[in-house]
């Protein structure tokens, strides 16, 4: 995950993912033809230092005009494209689907309490009629905190807890605004607008994201909140790296050699409140609070970007950049992210706090502790109330006809059957003897299966050519894939992948980047690269197409339903 040692390079800000040609005129690896080896008085002038620490293309103001509308209107497109995917015929169908039976309703009981409440026998029946007042005035147990779920009340504030509009609305929501965020990510990663759009749209159209962004559980909040930190550490960077270009720019203006001195340059200066990094830590908390996996993304985030800017200070020519790193970036890394992140998880806990009779509310009161006896009484009782969950997560071992081995799901062996049924001939949308309307949350197969290849090509990147953009997606994989390796007797299921997803959409566009090829490139190079990235996509939009109908529970006839199960195991 360390900045390669090539020199910054200009990005073709229309096209390529990788880097088009050498800023000062050098070729490959060679730094001979740097001003700054040429003239090392200019080494640490802040132009010279900014040049080697991002490059030419530094936001949307760098690129050229004619494109700068650009970069704002292929997010909004992309987005438009996924929304309309998402909220058309979003009410269907009129039921709580696979585990929307506990989110929506504990969505409900925050509306009305802060907190979840019990519900009586065939409450289902009730809340989708349009009674919701069953509810009782018992609380519920329940083992996930609560950002999703007062996401799901959100929805349901606006337009109503008696319609599936209100119910899903802020799934959709969610998972449009997920779509514009990986847009202007990958833009941000590769330097291109024509990446930027490749990205958004293949997630757009997945049926994966597509599924999970049209019912209402609580992963597709969980990915929004992990993809926008993964955002926010991208602005992070940046900007951690034009502070230490300028503040190390001004050391050497004021030196009579244009240098910084020895003794600052043994660890470099601090670089101040890292807003960006603030930002990433709120993001994290959400994230936490709607899945308490986001702690595997909290701690790979974390070091990722402290390893960027270990990374920024032995470019810069700091001499003691590990430790200068650790100390100067490390620690505030942390206090900028650990306890920011804390902070707003407790913070989402407020109905719990303030309600009287919450589950295991007031447990403290009546389980005195001699070694924990000064905390206050509510957080004492929070910390049980997490124990507790941490154990039923330990134990949930049951079967399940939709569970799915973690070494499954980049290829969709086995997704989730969020919903089916057989409409009889005759019902409304069926005219044949057998029809079907179903949900499955598989992806479409065109987008894992060559995002799962195009993993092990970046592993190949990364390691050999010591791409920086290579690791840091690979870390977003990794934090929300690999730990479920570590619980092989846990019951998990496919759709929980949604919340890595984004990545894998990344590591495909990156590959995407290497066939189109770099500006400098023969034009008969670039055009094969283009004609063969737009066929690329152009399959996968056809190929949702044919899926789109059970991804949304559209009737059609059986043998058109049994014809897209294209692997056993699907059924």
């Amino acid at each position: 995950m360390t900045q390669t040692s090539v020199p910054p390079v200009e990005a073709d800000p229309a096209d390529p993912a990788k880097p088009a040609r050498p800023a000062s005129g050098t070729s490959g690896r060679n730094l001979e033809g740097q001003r700054w080896i040429r003239r090392p008085r200019e080494a640490f002038t802040e132009s010279a230092l900014q040049e080697r620490l991002i490059g030419g293309i530094r936001s949307w103001r760098d690129y050229p005009p004619s494109l700068r509308l650009w970069f704002w209107l292929i997010p909004a497109i992309t987005a438009a494209i996924g929304g309309a995917l998402r909220f058309v015929r979003l009410e269907s169908p009129r039921s709580l689907v696979f585990d929307e039976t506990y989110y929506v309703k504990d969505g409900y009981s925050f509306l009305v309490s802060g907190y979840e409440r019990s519900w009586p026998d065939k409450a289902n029946e009730s809340f989708v009629a349009g009674n919701p007042g069953v509810i009782l005035s018992s609380p519920e147990y329940v083992v996930h905190p609560p950002v999703g779920k007062w996401m799901i009340a959100a929805g349901m504030w606006l337009f109503g807890p008696d319609n599936p509009l209100g119910w899903r609305f802020g799934a959709a929501l969610t998972g449009t605004l997920s779509i514009l965020l990986i847009t202007l990510i990958a833009q941000k990663l590769f330097h291109s607008l024509t990446l930027g759009a490749v990205a958004g749209l293949l997630l757009a159209v997945d049926g994966h994201h597509l599924v999970m962004s049209r019912t209402s559980l609580l992963d597709i909040f969980l990915m929004f909140w992990v993809l926008a930190a993964f955002g926010a550490l991208l602005m992070d960077r940046d900007d951690g790296r034009r502070r230490l270009a300028a503040r190390l720019g001004r050391q050497a203006g004021a030196a009579p050699d244009g240098r910084p001195s020895v003794v600052q340059l043994v660890s470099g200066p601090w670089l101040g409140i890292r807003w960006w990094r603030v930002t990433a830590g709120i993001c994290l908390g959400l994230a936490v609070g709607t899945k308490w996996s986001a702690l595997f993304f909290m701690a790979a985030f974390g070091l990722l970007t402290v390893f960027w800017d270990l990374s920024a200070r032995r470019i810069a020519g700091i001499r003691g950049w590990i430790s200068g790193g650790i100390i100067k970036d490390g620690i505030p890394a942390f206090l900028s992210i650990v306890p920011v992140a804390v902070l707003v998880y407790l913070t989402t806990w407020a109905g719990w706090f303030q309600s009287k009779d919450a589950y295991f509310r007031h447990w403290a009161d009546t389980n005195p502790s001699a070694q924990w006896g000064w905390l206050p009484g509510p957080l004492r009782s929070l910390a049980h109330y997490h124990l507790e969950a941490y154990k039923f997560h330990q134990g949930l071992s049951s079967d399940h006809p939709y569970e799915a081995s973690a070494w499954s799901w980049l290829v969709m062996g086995r997704p989730t059957s969020f919903f089916y049924e057989s409409p009889k001939q005759g019902s409304p949308g069926c005219d044949v003897a057998n029809c079907t309307s179903a949900i499955l949350s598989v992806g479409n197969p065109l987008i894992w299966w060559s995002a799962t290849v195009a993993l092990v090509i970046l592993l190949f990147w990364w390691a050999g050519r010591r791409d920086w953009r290579a690791g840091a997606i690979l870390a977003g994989v990794g934090a929300g894939y690999l730990p479920w390796f570590m619980y092989p007797e846990r019951t998990m299921f496919t759709f929980y992948a949604v919340s890595f997803e984004p990545f894998l959409v990344l590591a495909l566009t990156y590959c995407l980047g290497l066939v189109l090829g770099r500006r400098s490139d023969p034009l008969w190079r670039r055009r094969s690269g283009l004609y063969l990235v737009a066929v690329f996509v152009v399959g996968a939009v056809l190929v949702s197409a044919f899926f789109y109908p059970i991804w949304t529970a559209e009737i059609i006839p059986y043998q058109d339903w049994r014809f897209r199960m294209w692997m056993p195991s699907w059924i």
